[in-house]
């Protein structure tokens, strides 16, 4: 520990602050780059003027200069990094561009800086501008609709009008097939091996990871965009105002192979009910089908690229579409905790810094890459943060307090990976760096941690691959069986109790709770990790093989939470099931808890979401002195402990870390 940070530590009224290791506290004092938040700059302009619009640039005689400026405002606002693209003009093919990219890249690497590439011209990520389908129209993604007024009802066709490729704020672009395998190589020659080739060794050194942008099936109607959007937005391909809204699910080139290939059956004659059909046998070919489906995508795309990434030292990450709603997963992904489990750094989309929309239904967006992560055995999870909802209602930039209160909650689920859609114009230098700072004294203690969730959430896709039913009109529960309805409320409800009661939680989906093993001690164990319990939401009907395993959980003392309509669990009703080790002494629902593990201490992190203050204790497993250490201000100091309670007193929008006793 160096005198002056020791000196700092003194002045703060840390008496027990020199038990934290050393090296806690000097990234506590002092954040690396590589934990703070990197900003998107889409595109770095060869003029020299700016960086796409989003900070101005020195004038200077040289690009290499002149990139070097435009990189040391994001440093001085407390920025570790960038999220960076050639620009989107030209895409891929303008010379001036690559050049200013290169000089954008090395000013990273001299200011000490790392960067992220975003793989896309706008969004979806996998058309690469259109160049993907360049001279390849068959790489287009392709549905297989129904139209019951035709003699013969089944066609297969484009899928793009109706689609999230024409309904985007991007641009309306016609869009590739993540399920052929052909698609995804095109896409990874004329995006990564381009970068690859401009960048060279700056991959995997400056260059840590590969951004992939909401790619997905996208055979569903999802719905329009606000007009007054829409008009802005470029279509780079023309819709075809003939094309008839009809039920649609994804279709690849060797997909009837491939399922006579596993299933041993006719995917041709049994087709017929992925669309209609309420028999067993129905839901059994949805079932095998979209269970196919999951595969391939998690195979050929996400796999592809992770592939890729791995042979050059770099990490695959991005987000998926819609991760909220768990309906559209069917549809989207097959299975979209399968599908961001193949990416090294999963991650979420959360467009709203009113930090109480975790208690409101957002806790999923971060769910579900927090959980894809620790079922691949990674740690690292990344989050696309923005105020996006408060800017298009018109209540203008999120507040430092707002924003650091919202990554906090996504710290709680287990984000480690900052991505900034955050404007820098409207708010000072001192504002940014104070997030900033935030974010970085976060990760100086939470990102070498395990996050320590004791529950489980089953995560029900396979009910509802024999649930879902295509529709021409956008999705929505509404058109959906009524089993299906009750799934997802269930689903929702477990999700949204177990955050407001401060329990953390895994999502786990049917094949990897069937291949989780039951310690004697009535533990299950999955990737070296120990569960108490698993929450069941209503209607689901576990496979054999999931259900040999909760039986064998249950036998040996698990506990095994049976949600039902009728008996809705929530509130008291779960705490007094649940029995958390680790519980607030005064109920509060706007308190949310994350849960780690760090050399041989317990770590937690408390965040206050809600509007009014809270005062309470914590009660906790382990005894003896805790240090408590605020991310906004950088103080820490001895938290209150009498016995195994910790005082507990949050003002609104306020986070505490406490650090428990080495065992």
């Amino acid at each position: 520990m160096t005198v002056a940070l020791a000196a700092s530590l003194a002045a703060s009224g840390a008496p027990d602050a020199a038990a934290l290791p050393g090296a806690w506290l000097a990234r506590w004092s002092k954040p690396r780059a590589v934990d703070r938040p990197l900003q998107i700059i889409h595109g770095i302009d060869p003029s020299g003027h700016g960086l796409s619009g989003m900070a101005q640039m020195v004038k200077t005689p040289t690009a290499d200069e002149a990139a070097e400026a435009g990189m040391r405002t994001y440093a001085d606002r407390g920025l570790g990094g960038v999220v960076c693209n050639v620009m989107f003009k030209d895409y891929m093919r303008s010379e001036p561009a690559w050049k200013a990219l290169v000089a954008g890249i090395n000013a990273c690497r001299k200011l000490g800086m790392v960067a992220w590439i975003y793989d896309e011209a706008g969004y979806p990520s996998g058309s690469a501008g259109g160049l993907t389908l360049e001279g390849h129209p068959e790489y287009e993604a392709q549905a297989l609709v129904y139209d019951p007024t035709q003699a013969d009802p089944f066609r297969v066709r484009p899928a793009y009008e109706f689609t999230h490729a024409s309904n985007n704020y991007a641009a309306a672009r016609r869009y590739i097939n993540l399920l052929d395998d052909r698609a995804v190589r095109r896409f990874i020659e004329v995006t990564h091996q381009a970068y690859r080739k401009r960048l060279g060794a700056e991959i995997g050194s400056t260059v840590r990871a590969f951004f992939t942008d909401e790619p997905s099936l996208i055979t569903v109607n999802l719905g329009q965009i606000p007009e007054s959007a829409r008009k802005n937005v470029p279509i780079e391909d023309p819709l075809d105002p003939t094309v008839k809204a009809l039920p649609a699910v994804p279709w690849v080139y060797d997909l009837p192979e491939r399922y006579r290939e596993r299933y041993h059956r006719d995917l041709m004659a049994e087709r017929r009910s992925l669309f209609v059909g309420d028999t067993h046998a129905d839901n059994a070919v949805r079932t095998r089908y979209w269970s196919l489906i999951a595969d391939l995508v998690a195979d050929r795309f996400y796999g592809q690229i992770r592939t890729w990434c791995r042979a050059n030292g770099v990490a695959s990450s991005g987000h998926n579409l819609w991760e909220e709603a768990i309906m559209h997963h069917p549809t989207l992904y097959g299975n979209g905790l399968k599908a961001l489990s193949r990416m090294d750094i999963p991650g979420l989309d959360e467009l709203s810094s009113n930090p109480d929309a975790v208690i409101n239904g957002h806790w999923m967006t971060a769910a579900l890459p927090a959980s894809a992560a620790l079922l691949n055995g990674g740690r690292r999870v990344f989050t696309e943060v923005s105020d996006f909802s408060e800017q298009m209602a018109g209540a203008g930039n999120a507040g430092v307090p707002e924003m650091q209160c919202a990554a906090s909650w996504q710290a709680a689920f287990g984000v480690t990976d900052f991505t900034l859609y955050y404007g820098i114009q409207g708010r000072t230098v001192e504002q940014y760096r104070a997030y900033c700072d935030h974010v970085g004294r976060l990760n100086a203690i939470l990102k070498d941690a395990k996050p320590d969730p004791d529950v489980l959430l089953y995560y029900p896709v396979r009910d509802l691959w024999a649930e879902y039913r295509p529709v021409a009109e956008p999705l929505d529960m509404g058109r959906q069986t009524e089993r299906a309805r009750r799934i997802v409320s269930s689903f929702n409800s477990l999700g949204g109790a177990l955050t407001r009661n401060q329990a953390p939680f895994c999502l786990i989906d049917h094949d990897f709770l069937a291949g989780a093993s039951v310690r004697s001690d009535g533990r299950l164990m999955l990737k070296g990790r120990a569960f108490r319990a698993i929450a069941l939401p209503d209607g689901v009907a576990l496979p054999p093989s999931a259900a040999r395993v909760v039986a064998r959980f249950e036998a040996k003392g698990g506990l095994v939470l049976r949600d039902a309509a009728a008996d809705r669990l929530a509130g008291e009703r779960l705490r007094s099931a649940l029995k958390p080790e680790v519980r607030l002494t005064e109920a509060s629902s706007q308190v949310v808890l994350g849960r780690f593990v760090r050399g041989g201490r317990q770590v937690l992190l408390a965040v206050n979401v809600g509007r009014s203050a809270y005062s309470g204790a914590l009660e906790v497993g382990r005894p003896g002195q805790w240090t408590q250490m605020d991310p906004a201000t950088g103080q820490l100091g001895s938290a209150g402990v009498t016995g195994n309670s910790i005082a507990l007193s949050l003002a609104p929008r306020q986070t505490v870390l406490l650090v428990g006793p080495k065992v």
